[in-house]
């Protein structure tokens, strides 16, 4: 039987997480662009487009992350095309992200006053131009930390992935367990270092939180 050093088995999963880091930054940005866009249309005028963002939303925050990375990895390859692990997970995340984003951000735009919208109307401006101007710069403020937070739980979700054999933090220690019979030891390991990307994260979106609190309170 080889012997595997505890080196091993911490490259090992430092080299696989890469690759969950590397999958939150990707989910995070394109999420957060899709959530901006699923934003306009979910706070717009038009009742119908108001109402699709809303099912869209639903759907994604309704159902196991798990059971929508199966649809997009099996339904894509129903058509005949190849989806390489990568590809699914990323897709996958990005669209469950969104309909978070969206929701989270939405709960700030409305936190902003009446009386913000109103005066702005009285200078003309359009919808876009209110959003863009006058609403988004403000709602940006409150949305940082829990944006920040929800981060928290883009890099939990990532472990999902493992499930179609994207190799990242969770498969990683899965397969060197396999071949180093150390569950304990690798598991802690992984848990561990979940537990310094997510930490500081966590703490920063609090500190933020009661920083944007008691300057509100002044």
């Amino acid at each position: 039987m080889i012997s595997f050093s505890l080196w091993d088995i911490l490259r090992n999963l430092l080299l696989a997480g890469r690759w969950t880091v590397v999958l939150s930054l990707v989910t995070f940005v394109l999420g957060g662009m899709l959530g901006l866009c699923i934003l306009f249309v979910r706070t717009s005028r038009f009742g119908l487009l108001r109402n699709t963002a809303r099912v869209y939303i639903e759907v994604f925050q309704g159902t196991p992350l798990l059971m929508q990375l199966f649809l997009v990895f099996f339904g894509i390859a129903l058509f005949g095309i190849e989806v390489p692990a990568w590809l699914a997970a990323g897709l996958t995340l990005t669209l469950w992200s969104a309909s978070y984003l969206a929701e989270i951000w939405r709960g700030c735009v409305e936190a902003i006053p009446r009386g913000q919208w109103e005066a702005s109307s009285v200078l003309a401006m359009n919808y876009y131009q209110q959003m863009r101007y006058v609403v988004l710069p403000q709602a940006l403020r409150i949305a940082i930390p829990p944006t920040i937070g929800f981060s928290v739980q883009i890099i939990k979700g990532t472990a999902v992935t493992s499930i179609i054999g994207f190799v990242e933090l969770s498969k990683a220690a899965t397969v060197i367990t396999n071949a180093t019979f150390m569950p304990f030891t690798v598991y802690a390991a992984a848990g561990l270092m979940y537990f310094m990307l997510c930490w500081p994260l966590s703490k920063y979106s609090q500190f933020l939180e009661r920083k944007f609190h008691a300057s509100h309170h002044h």
